[in-house]
């Protein structure tokens, strides 16, 4: 097979907590023909493989260096503290870093919030990530602050999480190699975007069909009226009295003077 039989495909990179399943089944109900394949990532791989042609486009934790690749900013999540569930701290709705003076605040190697200064008692050594991280909170060596995608990704039934007021956010974008703003970029974009099948900027969207006339049924020529049927009002009303009653209008006795 040559370059150009090569049928068309898109790869999609995500990294973990990004749910991309909705988008891809729009992508699937409006591109049945082009094929979508996901790729599983690390936040840290997700720009190599962008820059390397790994895939078209991916979902990202920023920030990334944008110098040769696009993004655009889709949600920023809820930072939260997985506990476990006989913990103090499960007993509130909302912590702040303060609460987490006295407890070693696990602090993985694939941390995506990018802490200047993390808080809580540092640990003796950091996690290779944050699933490593996870099973040490569920050991009780630790705590952990993370996104809450990912405190959902990685559930256990010996754990929960709470709300982390004042601590730094994630965001996850959509982001894609500048120089290869293809077709089928500017298609996922869109769906990425909300906009319906019909939108202007849409490349599948179909054609427009001409309007049916309703008068005619057809878009045609109006149709001759029917036989002994007048091609004027049929209301039955006199044209010179405005009733359909004979003129005069009034039926009866005539009244006594």
């Amino acid at each position: 097979m040559t370059g150009s039989d090569v049928p068309p495909s898109f790869r999609l990179a995500y990294v973990p907590g990004v749910t991309p399943t909705k988008w891809v089944r729009i992508w699937n109900e409006r591109l049945p023909d082009i094929p979508l394949t996901l790729v599983a990532v690390t936040a840290a791989e997700a720009p190599g493989v962008l820059r390397g042609g790994g895939a078209d486009a991916g979902f990202v934790r920023l920030p990334i260096d944008r110098t040769d690749l696009s993004a655009i900013p889709l949600y920023t999540e809820t930072t939260v503290v997985v506990v476990p569930k006989d913990h103090v701290l499960a007993a509130a709705d909302e912590v702040s870093e303060e609460d987490l003076a006295d407890d070693i605040v696990l602090h993985p190697l694939d941390d995506t919030l990018g802490w200047e200064n993390p808080p809580g008692l540092p640990a003796i050594e950091r996690p290779e990530t944050t699933a490593d991280a996870v099973a040490l909170v569920g050991a009780g060596v630790g705590l952990l602050v993370v996104p809450q995608s990912l405190a959902r990704l990685h559930h256990r039934k010996d754990l929960t999480y709470r709300t982390l007021t004042g601590a730094p956010e994630s965001r996850v974008a959509l982001s894609w190699p500048e120089e290869r703003t293809t077709d089928m970029v500017e298609d996922f974009i869109g769906i990425v975007r909300g906009r319906t099948v019909n939108s202007s900027r849409g490349r599948t969207a179909p054609a427009a069909q001409p309007k049916q006339s309703k008068r005619t049924g057809t878009g045609g020529a109006p149709r001759e009226p029917a036989a002994g049927k007048s091609a004027g009002k049929t209301s039955g009303r006199s044209p010179r009295s405005g009733s359909g009653s004979p003129k005069g209008g009034r039926r009866g006795k005539p009244r006594g003077r």
